[in-house]
């Protein structure tokens, strides 16, 4: 199994958990220009834009330990454009949550971070 196919197979896994814990995936893979977010979802009143990271193992930190500034900051401004096209309101809640996949664990790291400008 090459990258992409495992990369698929770990957000398809991401976003069966998310629904099972009651998230209603809106969009996955929702790219802007060269930025793109793994899962849009909503859970209850709160826009949640997640990040999927995977590693066999937790060598080096582990997968959470990947998203780091420069991904941190392409995130939230995908987010900000998503946002914009789809006329999202001001006032609705937004978050960060990372889901940290290393070998057969699943780790949801909620408000993992907040937006970068």
């Amino acid at each position: 199994m090459n990258q992409r196919q495992i990369g698929k197979e770990k957000e398809a896994a991401a976003c069966e958990y998310l629904k099972s814990k009651g998230y209603e995936i809106l969009a996955v893979n929702y790219r802007s220009r060269h930025l793109e977010i793994d899962i849009v979802a909503k859970d209850k009143e709160e826009l949640v834009f997640v990040e999927v990271k995977y590693r066999k193992n937790d060598v080096c930190g582990g997968s959470m330990y990947a998203v780091d500034y420069k991904k941190r900051r392409n995130i939230s401004r995908c987010a900000g454009y998503y946002i914009y096209r789809e006329r999202i309101s001001q006032d609705t809640p937004i978050r960060f949550d990372v889901i940290a996949m290393d070998g057969n664990q699943i780790a949801h790291i909620k408000n993992a971070f907040e937006a970068v400008l």
